[in-house]
């Protein structure tokens, strides 16, 4: 594929609000992790909560988009100046020009949860003011986004579980591809709800403690929320050391409703059609973003898949220790890190992991460590086997 630059981006997490305070916490290797307290949540758990959205009002002229998730996305937007570059942006290509591509997965649940809460006793009839499509529908944060940012070009939400936001480069790479925009606004959000902590305990997929990924204990996820976006262009002849989508590559294994394949099969399939998209070999990529997520089986799919294309040497790691899994925005969220360790010749460590599962083989990041990175492979793998892959790295 054409590499397309990620002009712009922003990223909001329980690890930090913008580029420089992400950065700093995989320096540090700090993580924005802790015990569940989260709204009426009673559950042995802990999770990667932004508070501070209780507090977030969106502009007066959006009123009806308030949602948990929207907010999310309103705070992802007023971080390290993207609005403004989406404005340039608009003036360069027109607005009809720039589309938005993006994942959830949670969307505005939260807000339906809490009206049914507040429903009358007698009729069953929700309370005034809630307004569904633009609030859960998951067409809600494209359609803020669009809205909020004055955009009028083609626009979509992806919605494949831990994938989405991963997938939303794709979609948005042959959209631009096609000629139907000369630009997109890509990436995702996804908040805490009652849905997704109740349900995944369900499934005894909560940790009871912070998350370890590939640890030899490792005994879950940890939920988080996060947004992100970037601004994905055509390289600019001012393109200077800017991070670029090199390589999408997609694949459903369809093995289980919530399990991979076993073997990683699935995931090998988009780790290796992501490297033909980017024409590049194994060798060439860097460091890896594993999906990581600390669950047993999760976990040790994803390490027979790696290892059998890149073997022991290239240095793999997952960072969800820091930001917990923020499921449909976990792809937007793992690729603007790896755009940082690039920018940054950082190989990001994993906080909590301690011993790496013996039975695993790869050069795993226990701490965070300077290197030259110039490409990095990015995995995103959701429910259902839909695995999505990017390969990132500095235009040549």
């Amino acid at each position: 594929m054409q590499p397309l630059a990620l002009n712009h981006m922003c990223i909001v997490s329980c690890a930090g609000f913008g580029q420089d305070a992400t950065l700093a916490a995989l320096v540090s290797g700090h993580s924005g992790l802790q015990p569940c307290h989260f709204e009426t949540v009673a559950l042995p758990t802990w999770t990667g909560e932004i508070e501070a959205l209780d507090n977030v009002r969106l502009p007066a002229d959006y009123t009806a988009f308030d949602c948990r998730n929207n907010r999310l996305a309103e705070t992802a937007l007023g971080q390290d100046g993207f609005a403004e570059a989406v404005a340039m942006a608009v003036e360069r290509y027109g607005a009809s020009r720039i589309g938005v591509f993006v994942g959830t997965s949670t969307s505005g649940i939260l807000q339906t949860e809490q009206a049914f809460r507040r429903r009358d006793p007698g009729t069953g009839q929700l309370a005034d003011g809630f307004h569904y499509e633009q609030t859960h529908n998951t067409g809600s944060l494209a359609a803020y986004l669009r809205a909020r940012l004055g955009l009028s070009g083609p626009a979509f939400v992806v919605s494949c579980a831990c994938a989405s936001s991963a997938k939303a480069f794709g979609h948005a790479a042959r959209m631009i591809a096609a000629g139907l925009c000369d630009a997109a606004v890509v990436g995702g959000a996804d908040s805490l709800c009652l849905t997704t902590l109740y349900g995944f305990h369900s499934l005894n997929l909560n940790a009871p403690g912070p998350c370890r990924p590939f640890d030899v204990r490792r005994d879950g996820i940890s939920i988080g929320e996060a947004a992100g976006f970037v601004l994905l262009e055509r390289p600019r002849r001012d393109g200077g050391d800017r991070v670029h989508l090199l390589g999408v590559g997609e694949s459903n294994d369809a093995h289980h409703m919530s399990s991979p394949h076993p073997e990683g099969a699935g995931a090998l399939l988009a780790m290796q059609r992501a490297l033909t998209s980017a024409a590049v070999t194994p060798s060439d990529i860097d460091y890896i973003n594993l999906h990581g997520t600390a669950t047993r089986i999760g976990d040790s799919a994803e390490d027979l898949a790696v290892f059998s294309l890149f073997g022991e040497a290239t240095a793999r790691g997952s960072t969800k220790g820091h930001t917990g899994h923020t499921l449909g925005a976990a792809g937007i969220v793992e690729a603007i890190i790896s755009a940082l360790a690039i920018r940054h010749n950082l190989l990001p460590g994993s906080p909590y992991t301690e011993t790496i599962d013996p039975g695993f083989r790869g050069r795993y990041q226990l701490t965070a460590e300077r290197a030259r990175i110039g490409r990095v492979l990015s995995n995103s793998f959701g429910f259902g086997g839909s695995n999505c892959s990017l390969v990132l790295g500095l235009a040549h």
